[in-house]
Formats: structure tokens, C-alpha cells, sequence
């Protein structure tokens, strides 16, 4: 059973940064697709990005340019660089893994950390 802990989320003024984090419970990266996806109150989940075991990236068009995913394998965490962030990005985000890579329906997941940013 892969566990998956969030932190960094916070409010953070629009045009602001906020750097999320993911750890790991066991070493998923070799394996495991990595990602994260977002949740806003009566809205739809949307993919944000992902990186698979190969360092591969994608990333949603609302956030290319502004978000970077990348990973640590050694400390066994995901990492969510978000730049200019804008009202629009306010969501729980959550951390997520899966043998694939999805978008919002991945077989783990953490239990979110907000992020909230104002204008």
C-alpha cells in the first residue's frame, strides 16, 4: 500500500509561488507514474501534471509555462513548483501514483493540501 503525504500548500496572493510536496511511503518512482491533480469546490478534477518513472513530463494548458513538476528519488518526493499563480489555480491539490499515468482517476492518492490564492 503506497501512502502518500502533502504538504505546502497555502494562501499566497495572485502572481505568488508555492512549492507542494509529496512523500512517499515506499519507492514508487522506479516504478510508478507520479502526479498531480486538482479539486475546486463544484468544479470537475483536473490533471495538473505528471512524470513518469522515465522523467518524462506533461503538464495541463492551464498551467504550462507556470507549474514544474519534478521528482527526488533519493528522498523518495514529488515536488509542485507553481509560479504566477492566478485566483483560477485556488483547488486542494493532491499527489497521486498509479502503473500509469492519468489524469484524476489514479489508484493512489494523498489527501490533499489547499492551495488558495487571492487577488
Amino acid at each position: 500500500q503506497v501512502q502518500l503525504v502533502e504538504s505546502g500548500g497555502g494562501s499566497v496572493q495572485a502572481g505568488g509561488s508555492l512549492r507542494l510536496s509529496c512523500a512517499a511511503s515506499e519507492y514508487t518512482y522506479s516504478s510508478y507514474c507520479m502526479g498531480w491533480f486538482r479539486q475546486a469546490p463544484g468544479k470537475e478534477g483536473e490533471g495538473v501534471a505528471t512524470i513518469d518513472k522515465n522523467g518524462l513530463t506533461r503538464y495541463a494548458d492551464s498551467v504550462k509555462g507556470r507549474f514544474t513538476i519534478s521528482k527526488d528519488d533519493a528522498k523518495n518526493t514529488l515536488y509542485l513548483q507553481m509560479n504566477s499563480l492566478k485566483p483560477e489555480d485556488t483547488a486542494m491539490y493532491y499527489c497521486a501514483a498509479d502503473r500509469v499515468c492519468r489524469s484524476t482517476f489514479w489508484f493512489y492518492r494523498g489527501q490533499g493540501t489547499q492551495v488558495t490564492v487571492y487577488s
